[in-house]
């Protein structure tokens, strides 16, 4: 069993190795807030530019009528969310919108659907999608629901960098919040994508009415798969009007801060994005998840179906912070 140093400044690397135990994350979590964050951006500088965070861009290839019924989710055909199911998007119109974002600068284009898993009818077109933006240059990843050994055959073969599959939450909370889909069915789905070389991207949403100890058990989950998702998107629940959590008490700042920071030195070397909520937060509040180790966002106006900041506030505030785009690495 790993022994958690007593104090986070004396030894900013190396002290707690997988598997991490709840014990050992709940230490760093409750820690005081200042040696949280410095441990956090020590890690940070150790494996990236602490001044550079990597742009991605969402779209939405099909959305509404998911039959899931997950309760933050807008697009689910359980809830009457006022959002109309439609059908999946042309390739060429795809491509054109993954064209505009690179040239915004952009570097990775990620495409959701809502399905609970894809079609054999829908697979074409998909692979297709991920052809066209890859020959853009871009970073491409996707998140379709569950998968078969042939569907990720196809999406590896097609070149696809990416795929996303949040676990949401903790284990323990996980039935609160979804019953179509187990807890186990995510993790199976990981360990598939993973198996056939695609990179994984997998994080999940605060916000939800859970306890400090579901986001800790929830990142202790991540950090102890076979390899850390090289993304860990950090979701702040956007309460949407018709959701079952549509009345759900917002997460304090400093928590959601400290679930980024704890993020950050449980998987030192992966991406970990601010993803929904960003409306929500203030300047500082962002700055300061940058600072606990956040270097990713969506970029764009919208998220699937939610507000995102758009392209102008995003560059203003990099430039009162002095943060530069990530530029794409090497393949």
């Amino acid at each position: 069993m790993n022994e958690l140093s007593p104090d986070l400044t004396s030894d900013p690397i190396g002290w707690a190795l997988p598997p991490w135990t709840r014990a050992e994350a709940q230490a760093l979590h409750d820690a005081p807030f200042n040696d949280l964050l410095f441990q956090a951006q020590t890690v940070h500088r150790q494996n990236f530019d602490p001044n550079k965070v990597q742009l991605s861009r969402l779209l939405s290839i099909k959305t509404g009528g998911c039959p899931e019924d997950c309760g933050y989710c807008s697009q689910s055909a359980h809830h009457e969310t006022g959002l109309k199911a439609s059908k999946l998007m042309e390739v060429r119109r795809v491509i054109t919108e993954a064209t505009k974002a690179r040239d915004a600068g952009a570097t990775r284009y990620c495409m959701g659907a809502a399905w609970r898993n894809p079609k054999g009818r829908d697979m074409d077109a998909v692979v297709a999608m991920v052809e066209g933006v890859k020959a853009l240059g871009m970073e491409t990843c996707m998140t379709l629901g569950m998968l078969d050994l042939e569907q990720t055959a196809r999406l590896k073969q097609a070149g696809l960098d990416y795929y996303n599959h949040n676990i949401d939450t903790s284990e323990r909370y996980y039935s609160e919040i979804i019953s179509t889909r187990s807890f186990a069915d995510r993790l199976d789905t990981l360990e598939q994508v993973r198996q056939a070389g695609i990179k994984v991207c997998s994080g999940g949403i605060v916000g939800m009415g859970e306890e400090p100890v579901d986001r800790i058990d929830m990142l202790v989950t991540l950090a102890n798969l076979p390899e850390h998702p090289e993304s860990v998107p950090i979701n702040m629940l956007i309460p949407i009007e018709g959701t079952p959590l549509a009345e759900a008490k917002p997460i304090e700042p400093i928590e959601f801060v400290r679930v980024i920071a704890l993020a950050r030195i449980m998987m030192p070397k992966s991406h970990v994005r601010l993803s929904a909520g960003r409306t929500a937060m203030t300047d500082e509040m962002q700055a300061l998840c940058f600072f606990a180790g956040a270097n990713s966002i969506f970029v764009g106006d919208t998220l699937l179906t939610a507000d995102n900041p758009g392209e102008d506030k995003d560059t203003l505030l990099f430039r009162r912070l002095g943060i530069e785009p990530m530029e794409l690495e090497a393949q």
